[in-house]
């Protein structure tokens, strides 16, 4: 009887409260997808091609990353937790008052907690699992790696970790449900439903001089920002910071007032329908959330600008490639002594790279120095230079080197050789015969070599590093908003019951009742969302100057990525609230 008295309470838990299944869920996926990066197409593809030392760093790195995530979901799962016991705690002083000892009290407690556990990790690790497999081909799309190297793969290791890792969890969950039940007296737990935030009003102009107010400092601070740009961390820098923040605060601490004196204005629209209460309710509610909105708010933005940035930033790194490795191929060789003749081709060739069969076009030449000092190429040399590649890579290439054009018919010391070259077909076996020609070499003072697969790899390593962690902690901030905001909005529709129970004794259909739940959700939801949004506007525009002068951001990208994480996290939190704030309602009316 006591397991199915667990059982049942889960269910009609989950009804009530799919919020906190939905946290779980959420911060269980999240775990494992960030925690399996060895089923990562792209990391594979690392792998393969010599880079095991950059997959290793990019594992270590999200590891410990992993242990902040940890961290946050604990304690965002402790709160979700926490006000699923206390919109209980009434249900639980009936149990005491009925004759059930405190420590079956908190059995109950401990045996629903378990089974809420088992589920919500079965759910996560399921979503989680297929999530990796779209991240693999999402990310091997946008690194142009090769899509036959996918393969469907569970990651066991991620699958135990994030097993223990909310083990954990839950045992704390658990520790402090038993703490909060047997430090509460029996009349508290009774009286629990009754207790409300103390509300301290503020007079409307007040509230309308505070908006007004923010805004201006919010004006301010986003001017700092376009003029000064990112870079300058000074004293003004955290002026500017602080600026921010408090507008920020201003802004939601006198936006219910503001909404309130502008609809007042429009009698038609204030008197319509429930709008009167809905402001009324927002008016209260935000007096005493007005904080919480604040941090939701900063958390956005940075959930906002860490994902779209990292997502963005791809063209970027690819530009930064292919201005550090302009060539598929760049051979440096210094003679055993200056002025001495080299064969490149033919030394290339006779270690099994032939450039006629592997490149086009290619190029072999001496860099040399004249009876004056000058150091240059021959004027024959950059000419065959121009005319394989073009005026822009062969200057380039001058640049580089700090060389100079030197006519032809002089007498030239040949100082350095050098060989450049595109591959032909397919790159991956003209890169594994240029390796082996050159390891080869002999009879040279020294040689150096780059190749433009090798810089890729290279960088691409640093992109999926920036890619992976904005990813883990866009999401991480978000669910962490969205879940909050959710919380507070479910408690305030349960203490606002008894109000809508007078709405129905006179005469307010259901339907107008829930419409005026989901506009104060709606509310709670998206004024946040809003500002965050105009916050991320501005500071983007400030990181794409600076960005500039290196590349650009994909705009196209980011933004589809951003705007699919909101629409799935933020909005499944947004309508589950709703749902969940009606239901409440509905029961209690």
């Amino acid at each position: 009887m006591f397991s199915k008295l667990a059982v049942k309470n889960v269910g009609r838990s989950f009804r009530d409260y799919g919020v906190y299944f939905l946290t779980v869920a959420f911060g269980v996926c999240l775990f494992y997808v960030f925690n399996a990066l060895e089923t990562q197409t792209v990391l594979q593809y690392l792998s393969n091609h010599q880079r095991q030392n950059i997959v290793e760093s990019i594992k270590g790195l999200i590891g410990v990353l992993s242990v902040f995530v940890w961290v946050v979901l604990a304690f965002l799962i402790l709160y979700a937790s926490g006000f699923l016991v206390r919109r209980r705690s009434r249900e639980l002083g009936t149990y005491l008052l009925l004759g059930m000892e405190r420590r079956q009290v908190a059995g109950l407690l401990l045996a629903e907690t378990a089974v809420t556990a088992l589920i919500a990790l079965a759910a996560g690790l399921a979503l989680g699992v297929v999530l990796s497999q779209a991240l693999s081909v999402f990310t091997a799309g946008l690194f142009a790696v090769p899509q036959t190297t996918f393969q469907f793969s569970v990651s066991v290791p991620a699958l135990v970790r994030t097993a223990l890792a909310f083990v954990g969890i839950f045992l704390l969950v658990m520790v402090y449900h038993a703490l909060s039940l047997f430090r509460k007296r029996l009349i508290d737990l009774l009286r629990a439903n009754r207790s409300n935030q103390e509300l301290r009003a503020r007079g409307l102009g007040a509230s309308v001089a505070l908006f007004l107010g923010g805004c201006a400092l919010l004006g301010v601070a986003y001017a700092m920002l376009l003029v000064r740009g990112m870079l300058r961390v000074d004293p003004l820098f955290w002026v500017m910071i602080g600026l921010g923040s408090l507008g920020t605060l201003l802004f939601f601490r006198g936006l219910s007032g503001f909404l309130l004196r502008l609809c007042q204005g429009r009698k038609k629209l204030y008197y319509k329908g429930l709008n009167l209460f809905i402001l009324r309710q927002f008016n209260a509610s935000i007096n005493t959330t007005y904080r919480s909105m604040t941090v939701i708010c900063l958390m956005l933005l940075l959930a906002i600008g860490i994902t779209a940035t990292s997502v963005g930033l791809n063209n970027t790194v690819e530009r930064m490639t292919a201005e550090a490795q302009p060539w598929s191929v760049e051979l440096t060789v210094w003679p055993e002594e200056e002025g001495q003749a080299m064969d490149l081709p033919a030394a290339l060739e006779e270690g099994g790279f032939a450039p006629d069969q592997w490149c086009s076009p290619w190029a072999a030449f001496p860099l040399c120095r004249d009876s004056q000092g000058e150091f240059g190429i021959r004027a024959a040399d950059y000419a065959a230079l121009e005319s394989a590649w073009g005026t822009e890579r062969a200057q380039a290439f001058l640049m580089r080197q700090g060389a100079e054009i030197l006519p032809d018919g002089g007498a030239y010391t040949a100082v350095l050789w050098h060989f450049l070259a595109d591959y032909a077909g397919e790159p991956q076996g003209a890169e594994e015969a240029f390796l082996a020609a050159v390891s080869g070499l002999t009879d040279t003072g020294g040689y150096s070599y780059s190749t433009k697969q090798a810089t890729w790899m290279d960088l691409m390593g640093t992109k999926v590093l920036v890619l992976f962690i904005g990813l883990y902690l866009g999401v991480v901030f978000l669910v962490a908003s969205a879940a909050v905001l959710a919380l507070q909005q479910l408690s305030q529709a349960a203490d606002s019951a008894g109000r809508y129970q007078i709405l129905s004794r006179l005469g307010v259909s259901e339907k107008a009742r829930g419409r005026s739940v989901d506009v104060q959700v709606f509310l709670a939801f998206f004024l946040p969302l809003a500002l965050a949004l105009i916050h991320a506007v501005v500071g983007m525009t400030a990181a794409n100057e600076v960005i500039a002068q290196v590349g650009h951001v994909d705009v196209g990208a980011s933004g589809a990525v951003t705007a699919l994480l909101l629409v799935v996290v933020y909005g499944g939190y947004f309508l589950a609230t709703c749902w969940g704030s009606r239901r409440m309602l509905r029961a209690s009316a």
